[in-house]
């Protein structure tokens, strides 16, 4: 990949994968300046596009009137702050530390076309892939694959999350999973970007005894294969180190990191 087809792919990301489009599925949003800021239950979380040209006086204005819109909402016990390595002002990480953030673990964002990852992948004998949110009844099935994503990431993971999502952005949201001896052994989803090329990959994970078996590889291409059926270009996933190299594989790029800033009430 060339340097210059990186740009165009980070070039592209910026466009079509921020702002308005990070935070369709909260309880509620809205825009102070440049940032959206978006409610889930009892979480914040702040996005925007760019910060060029604020700096000094005026960022760290910006920083405590987005503490104290959070802290003035009792229900929220704590909010992030979505950064990018490649974004302006560079000092923003060091601004956010000295209003009492803290710096969560930082992720890599992947971008790349579609096709790369619609592949056939043999799956091991006795595993499945499906999508399960357009089933006649899905509560059931969503709750099983909530139960299986918490497994996988280790911590709890409740079903009002996919519910909330998927009537949010009602025909934008796909919950795949893969199932062997009638458990759910892996989950993720693929989230349509409105009027872009674009969907994401997320929540991808599969539980402790099925890894390192290709079956994330099959699930990330089945929601590559139908990324392609609604005619989108590209996917893009916010990825960790365990992800990262099962895309990088499959032809996805680095083109950024983001690491989330969390302030605690």
């Amino acid at each position: 990949m060339t340097e210059s087809e990186n740009c165009r792919l980070l070039a592209a990301y910026d466009a079509q994968c921020r702002d308005e489009a990070e935070v369709l599925s909260a309880d509620s949003y809205d825009r102070s300046g440049p940032l959206w800021r978006a409610k889930y239950g009892d979480r914040g979380f702040v996005t925007y596009r760019s910060l060029e040209g604020l700096d000094g006086q005026a960022l760290d204005d910006l920083i405590a009137q987005t503490v104290a819109f959070f802290m003035a909402d009792p229900e929220i016990q704590s909010f992030e702050w979505k950064t990018r390595g490649h974004d302006l002002p560079a000092d923003l990480p060091e601004r956010l530390l000295r209003h009492g953030f803290q710096a969560d673990d930082v992720e890599t964002v992947m971008v790349g076309e579609a096709v790369l990852l619609a592949q056939d992948i043999e799956l091991p004998q006795g595993v499945s892939v499906r999508r399960i949110d357009n089933v006649p009844d899905p509560h059931p099935e969503l709750v099983r694959a909530a139960e299986a994503q918490a497994r996988a990431f280790g911590f709890r993971f409740g079903v009002d999350d996919f519910i909330r999502r998927i009537e949010k952005k009602p025909g934008l949201v796909e919950i795949w999973v893969a199932e062997a001896e009638g458990e759910v052994i892996c989950t993720g989803r693929l989230e349509v970007v409105p009027n872009s090329e674009f969907a994401g990959l997320w929540g991808g994970g599969t539980v402790p005894g099925w890894r390192g078996r290709g079956i994330y590889r099959a699930l990330t291409a089945a929601r590559a294969k139908s990324a392609l059926a609604r005619g989108l270009r590209y996917l893009q996933s916010d990825c960790t180190e365990f992800s990262r190299p099962i895309l990088e594989k499959g032809g996805l790029v680095p083109v950024t990191t983001t690491t989330p800033y969390i302030w605690r009430r």
